[in-house]
């Protein structure tokens, strides 16, 4: 099987690279489950966008680089935020349906640390829905091929050129593109609380890894204050714009928790409040979100509500039980502005990418706008180059060992350690701990084993093993606390560790000091410089 562009995953970045190539391109989309099963679909949050009079996209820079806690790439951040009103813009004039006011106005809200509402929202709190619904008629023109695992990337003379993929029968076919693109999300399924889709097991990360390439800032992981708690689980997210509404955040006694942090208080960066809250969890008490000042809640927030009554919560009462989940990965696969990875023929986009806009901590909607972003950004690049792009003569992977003997860790087993050692509050001896448990099921071994004749389960396992190792590895490294890396025995920020990225490889990890150099011809103000 063979085309021009290959792309694994199917949330907003994917979609809109998708939409945006040309024609004349043969593009193939293999996904995991279907079209709708993703985090981007899950979405409620909104997109980040500076569209108001009193707004502007350097407002926008500041608000990400602080959220980033100043890792963030800055030229990088200086693009997005500039160029994200005309994308937006864009899909408006296509006819996106996104949210408006009673003058026919997009609607604009607010959240966790934006300084001015530019949030724009579509189905109330069903964002990711209504883009990936509206994308989804936008791609007809390409090969949607569902319910099919990635489970190599197909390396000859130095190139990506193609992947092995499994289908649920078993049955693996390989196939072939110039442009292999990575577009499958973060890791969220390796947490035992988040609010990741199930197929979020962390394929790409992993693909990418065995095949070579650099990985950056694998401890940034977001933990997103507010799942919703039902029964010692996270059942779904309670979105930041409820808060952005004028919930607070309480303990069982009504005693207000965000009160002394200002000036965001109840919608500070989203590590300080599940740091807080986490605090407040070890110390017995149960928190909640109160939304009892917020009117028509179930009208304003229809997800919310239904995954409320689902689980027995009362929304009666006014309060909504809330714990912290991982939410997001700033971390990931190292690109280039236009999201080529450090093997050729290979790119990352979407969550999967380190591109340096998050920095240690992702702004509140910036996800799906990357998303759309880079997807376009990757488009304009392929467009451009794909005839110039040589084929290889030969079509040749690289001989794996075997499998290890030893057996897998129970999953659960795993996502609990995690959460437990490598979670919102990491000490250099819970990671080392971790660190001897994933050994103990030969998490090194498995980057090196072939996978041919795992079951898909068995591959999940292994993704996810070697996303945990990954993490834990790189947490314990990084001996400071900055965004959503909390160490309590590092408990300040260390300018000395201010934009140095670990950078983890088959060849060795190493710490360097990188800044992404614009594109040629890009123009920023002088106070993005």
């Amino acid at each position: 099987m063979r085309g021009n562009v290959i792309i694994i995953g199917s949330g907003i970045a994917a979609l809109q690279l998708a939409k945006k190539l040309s024609r004349n391109l043969h593009v193939i989309v293999f996904t995991k489950s279907t079209l709708t099963v993703s985090n981007s679909y899950l979405a409620q949050g909104g997109i980040a966008v500076a569209l108001s009079d009193s707004d502007n996209a350097e407002k926008h820079y500041h608000d990400t680089m602080e959220a980033g806690r100043y890792h963030n790439n800055s030229a990088t951040v200086a693009m997005m935020t500039k160029e994200a009103p005309e994308l937006i813009k864009e899909l408006i004039n296509e006819g996106c349906p996104f949210d408006r006011n009673e003058n026919g106005e997009i609607k604009l809200g607010l959240e966790g640390a934006h300084s001015e509402k530019r949030i724009i929202h579509g189905g109330g709190d069903a964002t990711g829905k209504t883009v990936i619904d509206f994308l989804q008629t936008q791609i007809n023109h390409v090969t949607v091929m569902e319910n099919m695992t990635v489970y190599e990337l197909i390396i000859s003379e130095n190139r990506c050129v193609g992947v092995k993929v499994k289908g649920l029968d078993g049955h693996t076919i390989q196939a072939y593109a110039e442009h292999i693109v990575i577009a499958t999300g973060g890791l969220g399924q390796i947490y035992s609380f988040t609010s990741s889709a199930e197929t979020v097991t962390g394929d790409g990360l992993a693909l990418a890894y065995r095949a070579g390439a650099e990985l950056s800032d694998m401890e940034f992981v977001q933990f997103h204050p507010t799942l919703i708690s039902a029964n010692g689980k996270g059942v779904g997210l309670a979105s930041e714009a409820v808060r952005g509404e004028g919930a607070k955040l309480v303990t069982e006694e009504g005693t207000y928790l965000m009160e002394g942090f200002h000036p965001y208080k109840d919608l500070s960066p989203r590590h300080v409040v599940s740091q807080e809250i986490y605090k407040a969890l070890k110390e017995g008490h149960t928190v909640y979100l109160d939304i009892s000042t917020i009117d028509n809640f179930v009208k304003k927030f229809p997800t919310v509500a239904s995954i409320c009554i689902e689980h027995g919560i009362d929304l009666a009462s006014g309060r909504i039980p809330v714990v912290p989940g991982c939410h997001f990965l700033m971390g990931g696969i190292r690109t280039d502005l236009n999201a080529q990875t450090t093997i050729p023929g290979l790119y990352a986009i979407g969550e999967a990418a380190c591109t340096g806009v998050h920095g240690a901590n992702r702004l509140a909607s910036n996800s799906l706008l990357e998303g759309l972003y880079f997807g376009n950004r990757l488009a304009d690049f392929i467009n451009e180059n794909s005839a110039q792009m040589k084929k290889p003569e030969r079509w040749l992977s690289e001989v794996k060992a075997a499998p290890p003997k030893r057996a897998l860790p129970d999953i659960e087993l795993l996502k609990s350690t995690m959460m437990e050692r490598t979670g919102i509050a990491r000490t250099k001896e819970n990671l080392e701990k971790q660190l001897d448990f994933l050994k103990s099921f030969a998490a090194p071994q498995w980057v090196k084993a072939d996978l041919e004749d795992l079951s898909i389960e068995e591959l999940n396992e292994v993704f996810m093993l070697i996303c945990s190792w990954l993490v834990t590895k790189a947490a314990l490294k990084r001996t400071e606390s900055r965004g959503g890396h909390l160490r309590l025995d590092y408990p300040n920020e260390d300018a000395g560790w201010e934009k140095r990225q670990i950078i983890q490889q088959l060849k060795g990890d190493r710490i360097e000091q990188s800044e992404i150099t614009p594109a040629a011809g890009t123009i920023l103000s002088g106070r993005y410089r």
